[in-house]
């Protein structure tokens, strides 16, 4: 397994995970890779050749958040990742957790949003036509959206999800945002047990803020999903809580959504849930679901209980404390 800490509070969070994962007796030979601003500093590129070439060899990693610059800087690591491994589906599982106080307190969010991952202008291909104007290209193809729909659909059906929703702006965008929605009513009728249905983004967004609860999976272009992944967490509880997986045809890579946070790296007081449950999705894309299992539900009883939960969701508990907890409970 290819073990990316990353900087800022990404060496302790995935310890942590590392730690977890190894408590319910899985046995994973870790290979750590260095990935972080100094070494892409030092090394002036943004993805070694012996990361991919770890990943290559392993097919699978778990990776801590990597610190993106902002209007300037080197690219962003994860987008380099996806394009290089063509990692095309973005997959964000958000729930309640019990235990943590939110809006919602009376309502049980339980979605998943699949967002397409290699191109629309998230993927920055973006130039200065003159000065001081510049042009982003918004790329949709009829098969990295055949791919991401069909990803959706598979999923909602293996794991009985009963609905899903594409969320586009081919009111206005109607020959880009109107291929991925032709596409996605075009898988959707290979798969009649699952129903469909269509939301404009920012009407999504509004339905998602009202009635969260009645959304299943949601199926998405690469930029929307960036962005209404972010909200959706923040009606749980925040990015400290929220896995995600980018997953391709033959690799996977499973990581925190949240940002590095150097102001509280090194104080050993960051929450590593977001990471360890992305290292439950791990356990399970390699099949080992029973210890998936008990991770899940360790890390579920832990916010039940309520003794040892972090500072961001109202604790007082050190990474560590955590952590343990969370470990004893495995080993129940």
């Amino acid at each position: 397994m290819t073990l990316i800490p990353g900087d800022g509070i990404g060496p302790e969070v995935t310890l942590a995970a590392q730690r977890a994962v190894d408590a319910t007796g899985v046995k994973i030979d870790w290979r750590r890779c260095e990935l972080n601003e100094e070494t892409i500093l030092r090394k002036n590129e943004v993805l070694p050749p012996e990361i991919l070439a770890s990943l290559n060899r392993t097919k699978v990693g778990l990776k801590g958040p990597v610190t993106t610059p902002i209007a300037g800087g080197f690219p962003s690591v994860n987008v380099a990742l996806r394009k290089a491994l063509d990692l095309f589906a973005n997959v964000r599982p958000v729930h309640t957790l019990k235990g943590v106080k939110t809006r919602y307190q009376d309502v049980a969010i339980d979605l998943i949003i699949f967002r397409e991952n290699t191109e629309d202008l998230y993927a920055g291909l973006e130039h200065e036509v003159v000065p001081d104007v510049v042009e982003s290209l918004k790329i949709i193809t009829r098969k990295a959206s055949l791919r991401i729909a069909e990803y959706a659909f598979r999923y909602a059906r293996a794991n009985g999800r009963r609905r899903v929703t594409a969320v586009h702006k081919a009111n206005i965008m109607k020959l880009s945002d109107g291929l991925f929605v032709r596409c996605a009513r075009e898988t959707a009728l290979q798969y009649p047990d699952i129903e469909y249905k269509e939301l404009i983004v920012d009407n999504a967004s509004m339905q998602l803020v009202m009635r969260p609860e009645k959304f299943d999976c949601l199926l998405m272009p690469n930029l929307y999903g960036d962005i209404v992944s972010d909200l959706t967490a923040g009606l749980v509880g925040g990015l400290g809580i929220v896995p995600g997986a980018n997953v391709g045809e033959h690799h996977a890579v499973f990581e925190a959504v949240h940002g590095s946070a150097p102001d509280i790296a090194g104080q050993g007081i960051a929450n590593p849930t977001a990471v360890m449950l992305s290292a439950v999705m791990m356990l399970r894309h390699l099949g080992e679901r029973e210890a998936a299992d008990r991770m899940h539900d360790a890390i579920t009883q832990v916010y039940q209980d309520g003794k040892h939960l972090p500072g961001d969701v109202g604790g007082t508990a050190s990474t560590a404390e955590f952590t343990n907890a969370v470990i004893r409970l495995i080993q129940a």
